[in-house]
């Protein structure tokens, strides 16, 4: 997980997941996205500018300061990937072959247990987005850049960080 491409990835989601939810708290009616990659991340959503700059620097200062609850975001994909990897690993094994049940007569099994994986990647998604996909160690991390970008008819800003210490 230090490798560097996947720690700054990490540190970018983190500082992702909190300037939306800042920006959420000022504009709670526009709906925003977000990604992240090693050299930057991406807010989806018409804002401006000047609003998203200071969103990030805030996030930034904020998760600095220890509120680490910012970078656990509730819609993001991870939660997904962790509810659709449980389900597909739990159908998978209901219906490997060597049961003397059909596999028409196995199918109210994995629609049960199925449901039951998913209630238990509610509280799962969350643990993985903080030990997993993101990383809330942001010193020397500065919010370096702010573009605004046209992605077709939605606006889209791209937050360029600069590493002072090793990443």
């Amino acid at each position: 997980m230090q490798i560097p491409f996947i720690a700054r990835t990490r540190r970018n989601h983190a500082l992702e997941h909190a300037t939306i939810q800042i920006l959420n708290r000022y504009f709670p009616t526009r709906r925003l996205t977000g990604w992240s990659t090693p050299s930057a991340f991406f807010v989806h959503g018409d804002l401006p500018t000047a609003a998203v700059q200071d969103a990030a620097r805030e996030a930034l200062t904020r998760l600095q300061g220890g509120e680490r609850h910012l970078a656990i975001h509730p819609h993001c994909g991870t939660n997904i990937v962790t509810a659709g990897t449980l389900v597909g690993f739990i159908s998978f094994l209901t219906m490997l072959p060597g049961s003397k049940h059909s596999r028409r007569e196995r199918l109210p099994l994995v629609l049960l247990l199925s449901t039951l994986v998913l209630m238990l990647a509610q509280p799962l998604g969350p643990l993985v987005q903080e030990h997993v996909t993101t990383q809330t160690d942001l010193a020397g991390t500065q919010v370096a850049r702010v573009d605004r970008l046209q992605a077709g008819q939605l606006p889209v800003h791209r937050i360029r960080l600069d590493y002072l210490a090793t990443v």
